[in-house]
């Protein structure tokens, strides 16, 4: 099964737990769904070890997505770390089912510990294991128990299920699908299938309504299933826990029509199911169960561009390496230009729309030649609106073959603000609105900027979005601006004939590098989040030159593949390893 416990001695931990419960030193409780069995900051008294049901950890650091950690199965600790550095807990466990817990205070395990040096050992271990995955953002405990509820009448969702079963098990594992048969079955039926198998899936059809209750209540996680086609339902049932709808485990997957050029009417299905996640699926498609096969087993693979003005031409590049390689794209989110090449990247781009797409909108004519008398800003920014329009026309985020973010800054809240629905246009224009260069996005009386100013490699928030190894394409190592880049033109006119002023004046290269520059503490955590690092030489390229496509697109490829030779292992699996330490 792959637990954390399995690299323990188990009879060592219970044993210690069984004696302390039968002299009345360790103490028994329930722990409710829903329930907090302890927050970050406070202090940490007991060591947990859970009997039964599922505990979900959770963190939030300061500036940062709310991030699950991972699940907690009977036979694991609880609050061990904390305990023994004499530290207040980190992170926040939540019963994600109704649990069973022993509690031993710190005094008394000390004391057991003294008599049976083997447990403490043990949890050495355990600890250094825990402390590797925290230091990489590895989930301390893999989901392993998925439910499938039909949301509409319509076609029967078993067989999509087993479709990704079919795919799980080809990755090696052992899964099984259970559907309504298994509604009256005791409850040491859930308890032994879901310890003889790596994976559970449960599917509930639409009419299944007993089951589907059952299910809400018996998972990990719970992904809603509808027709993408279709409106949503006036009334969308939950079935879900409440755990697991304040702790935003419940996802949405959406069958579309096999040749859909485009999703549609996604944003409808949010309003109407809350999803923390969407997923859309083409009816038959086999590489679309494969990736929600991925998602479920933490091998999703999430891609994250930095933004660098034209450096980000390199992306392209590393794209194309990727997909040569047969590298999957599950998820994709970027900052400032590198959240445009991802919108490509998820609106279903192949190679040869992504360079044409590309070029036309940066490469045969300049985006900021537009100048403007400098009251807001360098340029008017009608051009790239009219280009993100043109490119973008009204598609909405949820309407992405994959899931995507961006981020801008928000200059009014003095924080980052994260696009995950509405026009995907008018989020990438925030995200690419360099102050100075371009007039600022007006949201709800919010100031949007350029997402590079607050969180120009935003890995931490696709680490919020998804367990699986994350790769990074970071363009802000190239050469940063230097004197040349500011100096005067000798000759106005001569700059004017050149052809030199649609780079703009040397001003904007100024506003450009000040608005990209992050500070060595967040640029190193961001880089650190990533578990492929994929850094092209744009020392050549000006973040101005716009007609620097095939020398940026070039260096991208050639990064990727030397990063790509360095491993031992498919990206797919990176995440697996350093799991395991």
């Amino acid at each position: 099964m792959g637990s954390l416990i399995d690299l323990l001695h188990e009879t060592a931990l219970e044993r210690l737990f069984d004696e302390a419960r039968q002299t009345g030193d360790a103490r028994w409780f329930s722990l409710p769904a829903g329930e907090t069995l302890y927050d970050p900051g406070q202090p940490s008294q007991e060591l947990y070890l859970l009997r039964a049901g599922r505990l979900g950890a959770f963190r939030r650091e300061e500036g940062q997505e709310r991030q699950f950690l991972g699940v907690i199965r009977p036979g694991e600790p609880a609050g061990e770390m904390a305990l023994i550095a004499g530290t207040p807990h980190s992170a926040q466990v939540v019963a994600l089912r109704d649990s069973e817990v022993l509690a031993l205070s710190r005094e008394d395990f000390f004391a057991a510990a003294d008599r049976d040096p083997a447990v403490m050992t043990e949890l050495a271990r355990l600890m250094i294991l825990r402390t590797r995955q925290a230091a990489t953002q590895a989930s301390i405990g893999e989901p392993t128990v998925f439910g499938f509820v039909a949301v509409d009448a319509g076609r029967k969702i078993r067989p999509l299920v087993d479709k990704i079963a079919l795919e799980i098990a080809r990755m090696g594992h052992s899964v099984t699908v259970a559907g309504v048969e298994a509604t009256h079955a005791p409850t040491e039926w859930f308890s032994n299938v879901e310890a003889d198998h790596d994976y559970v899936l449960y599917a509930a059809e639409h009419v299944e309504t007993a089951w589907k209750s059952i299910v809400g209540r018996q998972v990990d996680r719970l992904f809603r299933v509808g027709r993408g086609d279709k409106a949503p339902p006036a009334h969308v049932a939950s079935y879900a826990s409440e755990t697991l709808q304040q702790q935003q485990l419940v996802d949405l997957i959406l069958i579309q029509k096999a040749d859909a050029r485009y999703p549609a009417g996604a944003e409808a299905w949010l309003d109407a199911t809350h999803a923390a996640r969407l997923f859309h699926v083409r009816e038959g498609a086999v590489a679309d169960a494969g990736r929600l096969a991925r998602v479920l087993t933490g091998r999703s693979v999430g891609l994250v561009l930095s933004g660098g003005g034209a450096r980000a031409y390199a992306h392209i590049g590393a794209i194309k390496a990727l997909r040569e390689r047969g590298v999957p794209i599950d998820f994709v989110g970027g900052a400032s230009m590198g959240a445009i090449v991802a919108a490509g990247v998820a609106m279903g781009w192949d190679e040869q729309e992504m360079d044409a797409r590309i070029r036309d909108a940066f490469v045969d004519s300049s985006p900021l030649d537009d100048i403007a008398f400098p009251l807001i800003a360098m340029t008017h920014g009608e051009k790239v609106r009219e280009r993100l329009r043109v490119h973008f026309d009204e598609v909405q985020i949820a309407d992405l073959w994959l899931p995507f973010f961006c981020v801008s800054s928000n200059l009014t809240t003095g924080a980052y603000h994260l696009h995950r629905r509405g026009t995907l246009r008018h989020a990438l224009r925030a995200s690419i609105a360099l102050p100075g260069v371009m007039p600022p996005a007006i949201d709800n009386n919010n100031v949007l900027v350029d997402g590079a100013v607050m969180k120009n490699f935003p890995s931490d928030v696709m680490r919020s979005m998804q367990l699986g190894p994350i790769v990074g394409v970071d363009v802000t190592r190239g050469r940063s601006i230097t004197a040349d880049d500011v100096a005067r033109p000798s000759s106005v006119w001569r700059w004017i004939l050149s052809g030199d002023w649609r780079k703009g004046p040397p001003i904007m290269a100024l506003l450009m590098r000040a608005a990209t520059v992050s500070t060595g503490r967040d640029l190193v955590a961001a880089r650190e989040a990533t578990d492929l690092l994929i850094m092209p030489n744009t020392d050549g390229i000006d973040i101005r030159d716009w007609k620097a496509f095939e020398p940026g697109v070039d260096a991208g490829y050639r990064a990727a593949v030397a990063a790509l030779d360095r491993l031992d292992r498919p990206v797919t699996e990176m995440r697996k390893v350093r799991a395991k330490g």
